[in-house]
């Protein structure tokens, strides 16, 4: 896995609130990875963003992002 990936959470998770959700790695670790789901908030403003820490068995790659915040720019 690496910066800009996206990652789906398991069901199993422990934190019962990130479960399923889809998630925009900002760091991998050894073991495992950071990033965040976007929480969108009010219309014509940038989301929210829910920061997340996830071992490897935790989570899912389901693709790479096509574009990301610029903030994140070097994904």
């Amino acid at each position: 896995m690496q910066r800009g990936d996206v990652v789906q959470i398991r069901p199993e998770t422990t934190n019962k609130a990130f479960a399923g959700c889809f998630m925009l790695v900002t760091e991998v670790k050894s073991w495992g990875v950071q990033g965040f789901i976007a929480l969108p908030t009010e219309r014509d403003r940038p989301p929210a963003r829910a920061y997340y820490r996830a071992t490897f068995d935790e989570v899912m790659k389901i693709g790479v992002a096509n574009w990301v915040p610029e903030d994140l720019d070097g994904c």
